[in-house]
């Protein structure tokens, strides 16, 4: 049987932020992927609270209705966390990426700021990476900006410039900064024996690691656009290379870029994804990718179970023990919950969950109703240390986090990264509580 300290199911945001936290501390710790994570779908912005939980409505100050929470929705990962942790767990995070090559900041007043989307649209967010113009929220900061330039690429269909342009040109906001769309050519495309249609960036990121495609497509950027615009560029950068292709542009160019994520795979959440993994690998983490946790065996301890050793798919037969385990699987998009006719199922352990009403009732009719969907705040209900239970029994050394967590809806209220870090960093210092707290009586006894 292979023996760590801490054993972490799932590689998102949650468990890398548990993992990453309990690694820096010295202790033996690995995390089981049973695939990609959600983050190849992210925008790479993290969330903190962009919509009330209470009254749906926008939120200007993330901090300030945080600290509302406990009085307003006590069940909420944040109410049970306390404004201190989440504010320790968000500037941890941040201290973390900065450190291994991946800056993500927010505006100086610290409140939530608008990114352009795909679609020209505007959203909401708290920490963006450094090629995402932050705009806040009473559009200040946009001023300096000349002109905006949207960049297209012949022959690839995951950005479409025109519709961004028309959505934007629609905002009252950027009545007075003209939109203007180019398009540009990467002659690498007739070398390569596909349809450019067919290209993902994640194709055209390859290309561009090779001189000649990216002279070639920076010359042509500085043909359309100078350093007073804004360039709106899909990301298809930095596929493995963290930013160190941006920077370079923007040294080659002199221009000033704004990223957007295009459809899956999306760069910018891949690079969160890369940098975290690969910060846990070269600090020792042990990273058993590509498997599934099936199951684990219960000892009961005064009514209380512990969970003793777990087992997977492709190690059945060997088995994994930890002291501590942190259960950041996901939610139904990443099969981390199971919904039944009338239930839904946490499908490794049985934890107990909460739905509530008629299944009929989960959803609403329209699926962009500005009431959120009931299903979206279903999970897994743990005590205030965020301890689950089986059949009311609390599981005293198995830790939940992110988006398998009940009480919240992450998507409606645009809160998943924040509640995703907090709550992974949360239960590392459980965890590293209870060792210290060991050490202790173990010096007073000695």
């Amino acid at each position: 049987m292979l023996n760590y300290d801490v054993i972490v199911i799932g590689s998102g945001i949650a468990g890398y932020s548990a993992a990453l936290r309990c690694l820096e501390q010295g202790l033996r710790t690995a995390i089981i992927s049973s695939g990609q994570s959600a983050l190849h779908f992210s925008s790479g912005s993290i969330d903190l609270l962009s919509h009330s939980p209470v009254t749906h409505e926008p939120v200007r100050d993330p901090w300030q209705e945080i600290e509302n929470l406990p009085a307003t929705l006590p069940h909420h990962p944040y109410a049970r966390l306390g404004i201190r942790a989440v504010r320790n767990g968000l500037s941890w995070y941040q201290s973390l990426m900065d450190k291994q090559g991946l800056p993500m900041s927010s505006l100086n007043s610290q409140e939530n700021h608008y990114r352009i989307t795909t679609l020209g649209t505007l959203k909401s967010t708290w920490l963006s990476q450094p090629f995402v113009k932050k705009i806040d929220v009473d559009f200040r900061n946009t001023s300096h900006i000349k002109r905006i330039v949207m960049i297209s690429i012949d022959g690839f269909r995951d950005f479409q410039p025109q519709i961004a342009q028309g959505n934007l040109q629609h905002n009252n906001a950027f009545n007075d900064i003209p939109v203007k769309t180019a398009k540009v050519t990467l002659s690498a495309f007739s070398r390569v024996n596909r349809n450019p249609h067919d290209f993902r960036s994640i194709d055209i990121s390859r290309i561009l690691r090779d001189d000649n495609p990216f002279k070639e497509f920076a010359d042509q950027l500085t043909a359309v656009a100078t350093p007073d615009d804004l360039v709106m560029i899909p990301s298809i950068l930095g596929n493995g290379d963290g930013l160190e292709l941006m920077y370079k542009l923007t040294q080659y160019t002199k221009l000033q870029f704004h990223e957007v994520p295009t459809m899956p795979p999306s760069l910018l959440g891949i690079r969160i994804e890369d940098t975290m993994m690969h910060t846990f690998i070269s600090q020792g983490g042990a990273l058993l990718k590509g498997d599934q946790v099936l199951g684990g065996e219960f000892r009961e301890d005064n009514g209380a179970l512990t969970l003793t050793h777990i087992t997977t798919k492709k190690m059945a037969e060997i088995g994994l023990k930890a002291r501590h385990y942190v259960l950041a699987s996901g939610s139904f998009f990443s099969k981390g919950l199971i919904a039944h006719q009338k239930d839904i199922e946490e499908p490794i352990f049985g934890l107990d969950t909460s739905a509530t009403g008629e299944r009929a009732n989960w959803h609403q009719v329209g699926f962009f109703s500005k009431t959120p969907h009931a299903f979206m705040s279903f999970g897994v209900t743990t005590d205030n240390r965020f301890l689950p239970s089986v059949n009311g029994r609390t599981v005293n050394n198995l830790f939940c986090a992110g988006s398998i967590l009940s009480g919240y809806n992450p998507v409606a209220h645009g809160c998943g990264g924040g509640v995703a870090i907090s709550t992974g960093y949360f239960a590392a210092q459980q965890i590293l509580a209870e060792l210290r707290q060991e050490m202790q009586m173990k010096e007073v006894r000695a």
